[in-house]
């Protein structure tokens, strides 16, 4: 009796300790399934708030859109601009990898196009003028002698309407704006729609739309100033354009009016090569723009989404690709900034401390007919797609 008694106590025991040890499990497993759920099944979400208020009292917003990875882009109606662009790193890291201000007033102020959207063109239109049907049109010459960007009040300096969104993968801000006849000079009312929307794949999108009463130039793009360290030079970013030609440009940046292979040239990024590999290169064309700031015309077809480049920095792993529509590539290594411009948080921001990606039509379209058309008809529909996909190595 007292050995059975012993062993009904023993086998007791051993239920004991294996039931406190399902419980145990149980519960870790619980609780990192609750961990997984709350880092990375969050739902997208888009947070609104106030950015300040133009001098005329127009209040502006910022809308916060964020994925479940933890992956932030800011942008405000004011110019459509991308504030910020908090990406991880390969420890998993948060860097804002947008150059840019901490509030309106310095976007409003600002003359180098940090981060906002671009048109009615992108790029340099010679001497500010071109003919449509015979009428000549006269634009702003706000680059030396050209017309860059839109103009002195482009649609990186006007309000847009917005209106955030969420979906079970995404969230984002759809940005629409009518551009009346005459507008900086351009001729035709236009209607422009501009979607960002920011993926759990870690994909952010920006989709174009536009129509017009009357024949009219349209390039759309967008011109934030990338550095995928955070802060730093970016001349060990490596860099990859797959584009067997680009446009070499006169001592004002305008198109020569043909396109050259990129063969035995500084300008050859067909394989994967740092930005300061052949920068200070002697070469005509760098000397014009003081480094890289040219048109690259990319091998995919146009119309169809494709590779545009591929951005790697290798200290934290980060790699961004951008995917567009467009049939080329414009390029700048940053080789204007000097230090004048005080940024986020104070910091001044250096020679060649950012890159600029601006997939687009190729400049002074309007006014070189071998290139592909930039002239939007009544009754057709402008479309543009960039995608940028961000990854780790």
């Amino acid at each position: 009796m007292i050995k059975n008694n012993k062993n009904t106590q023993q086998t007791d025991s051993f239920l004991a300790m294996d039931k406190l040890f399902n419980i145990c499990f149980f519960a870790l497993i619980l609780l990192a399934s609750s961990k997984v759920l709350a880092n990375d099944f969050e739902a997208p979400s888009v947070e609104q708030q106030p950015f300040g208020l133009l001098e005329n009292g127009t209040p502006i917003s910022l809308y916060k859109l964020k994925n479940t990875h933890g992956l932030e882009a800011h942008i405000t109606n004011y110019g459509g601009i991308l504030v910020s662009l908090l990406v991880p790193d390969n420890k998993g890291k948060l860097d804002d990898i947008v150059l840019g201000y901490d509030d309106l007033a310095s976007f409003v102020s600002d003359t180098s196009f940090q981060g906002p959207l671009i048109g009615r063109f992108g790029n340099r239109i010679a001497k500010g003028a071109f003919t449509i049907d015979g009428t000549k049109y006269q634009l702003a010459n706000n680059n030396n002698v050209n017309h860059l960007h839109g103009g002195v009040k482009g649609f990186g300096k006007r309000v847009w309407q917005a209106k955030s969104f969420t979906t079970a993968k995404s969230s984002g801000v759809v940005l629409s704006r009518l551009s009346h006849d005459g507008e900086e000079g351009y001729p035709g009312n236009l209607m422009v729609k501009a979607v960002y929307e920011l993926a759990n794949n870690n994909q952010l999108s920006l989709t174009f739309t536009a129509t017009t009463d009357t024949a009219t130039p349209v390039n759309l793009t967008q011109h934030a100033y990338y550095n995928l360290s955070g802060g730093g030079s970016i001349l060990e970013h490596k860099l990859t354009i797959p584009a067997s030609r680009y446009t070499p440009v006169d001592d004002t940046s305008i198109p020569l009016g043909k396109n050259v292979s990129v063969s035995n040239t500084p300008f050859d990024f067909t394989k994967n090569k740092n930005i300061g590999k052949d920068i200070n290169t002697s070469n005509q064309q760098l000397d014009f723009g003081k480094g890289y700031d040219h048109n690259w015309v990319l091998d995919k077809p146009y119309g169809k989404l494709g590779l545009a480049v591929r951005v790697e920095e290798p200290v934290s792993g980060r790699v961004m690709e951008i995917h567009s529509t467009e049939p080329g590539l414009q390029f700048y290594s940053g080789n204007f900034l000097d230090g004048s411009i005080k940024g986020k948080n104070g910091r001044a921001y250096q020679h060649r401390t950012a890159i600029v990606l601006e997939p687009q039509h190729f400049p002074d379209s309007p006014n070189q007919q071998a290139f592909p058309s930039t002239i939007l008809q009544p009754g057709e529909t402008y479309r543009n797609e960039i995608v940028y996909k961000f990854s780790t190595e």
